[in-house]
Parts: structure tokens; sequence; C-alpha cells
């Protein structure tokens, strides 16, 4: 079931397995002032979560955010068939079974700039991440860029977190840092970021954070030159 961040606010995690390693991927939706629903970085539900969707307002917008996070479009695309598929750029030639889909860039749409704001990650080519921010809850949304594996985890995503350095820490991990092609494109997104005034990240796998947020994007975005 969805659970209440924030106003306006919920998540929901969903447990899967990528080439064997047990993770949790997180769904995030955002309800605009009226009551239409955004929903970022879809995960697999149930009709029972598509009716407390429905009871929170109408599902618009489903955003694949990046290059990776579009398994699950579809399947909230037949939950909702009335809303719009919005993702990452290269997104469209990568899965083209998903037909009408409209590629993101740093310009916010205008039915959302009273509630989002927007930045594509540069310099990353093979994730191609669009980061937003939720005005009315200070909150930064994040996928893959950031990540901080916190708890109670399995021996092997331990390990994982470990040698990719997000162990209790909210940092870019070493995959990302290994596709990284630009750390200049790089840095200039992350500074864009920075200028935003959030107090808590929501992390697609893992952790939402809650506290001392901006410092540790900071810190994280410094691998950059940030």
């Amino acid at each position: 079931m969805l659970i209440q961040i924030a106003p306006d606010l919920w998540h929901m995690e969903r447990g899967f397995k990528a080439a064997g390693l047990p993770i949790t991927s997180r769904m995030t939706v955002v309800r605009f002032q009226d009551g239409r629903l955004w929903l970022h970085s879809p995960v697999r539900f149930n009709d029972t979560v598509a009716e407390q969707l429905r009871s929170l307002g109408r599902v618009a917008w489903i955003v694949a955010p990046n290059r990776a996070h579009h398994m699950f479009a579809k399947h909230a695309l037949r939950m909702f068939p009335e809303a719009r598929l919005y993702g990452a750029p290269g997104l469209a030639a990568k899965r083209p079974d998903l037909e009408g889909l409209v590629e993101l860039g740093d310009s916010v749409l205008p039915e959302w700039q009273h509630e989002l704001d927007q930045v594509v990650m540069r310099g990353m080519p093979f994730v191609n991440e669009v980061v937003f921010f939720h005005k009315a809850s200070n909150t930064l949304i994040m996928t893959d860029v950031l990540q901080c594996w916190s708890g109670k985890l399995p021996w092997n995503a331990s390990l994982y977190a470990r040698l990719t350095d997000v162990r209790s820490r909210l940092d870019v991990p070493r995959t990302v840092r290994l596709v990284t092609r630009s750390r200049m494109l790089a840095a200039g997104s992350a500074r864009t970021v920075l200028q935003w005034p959030f107090t808590r990240v929501i992390t697609a796998h893992n952790a939402i954070v809650e506290h001392d947020a901006h410092r540790l994007v900071e810190r994280a975005f410094s691998r950059f030159g940030a």
C-alpha cells in the first residue's frame, strides 16, 4: 500500500531481483493542487493500490525517470489508460513499444511548473536521469544517481552496497560514476539541483533521507566537482 510521507506526497516500495540481487524499488506519488496525480518510477502494483490511488485523485501522468526505470511503465498505463506517459531522454528509442511516450528535458511542462522543477543529469547518457523537486514539500526526487542502502539487508545486497559506496551513506554509486562520460556536464546539472531548497531526498532504492539532506547531497555531488 501507499505510505504518506508529507501532505500530497506518498511512496510505495516493491522488492524484486536484479541480476540475482535482492533489491527494492520505490514509486513516488505527488498530488497536484487540482487533484491530479503524478506517478514517478512506477513499480508493479495490484488493484487494491490502484483503488487507493483513485481515492487520492486522478492519475494524469506516469514518469519513467531514467533509461533503467521503465519496466513497469506499461503496467501503470494498463491500470490508468487515461494517463500520459513521460520518459527520460533516449527512452523512446530504447522502448519503442511504449507508444505515445513524451521525452522530458530541462524545461518543466507548463502544467507541472507550479508544483515541480526538473533538470536532466547530463554527462551520463546511459542513465539520462531526470531529477525533480517537489516545491510544496521541499523534496528532491531522485532515482539512481543518488542512493543510500540502509538498515538490515541480505548479505549480498549489503556487500553490493559497500562495493558501490552507498551502504548507509547517501552518495553517487560507483556504478553511476563509471558510466559518467563528462564530469563537467554532470557538475553543471548538480549545481542546478543544489540551488533548490530541498530538505528531504527520496531515492528509488531503499532510503528516504530526512536529516541534513542538502549537505549530504552537496557532499555526494562533490564527486563531479560540483
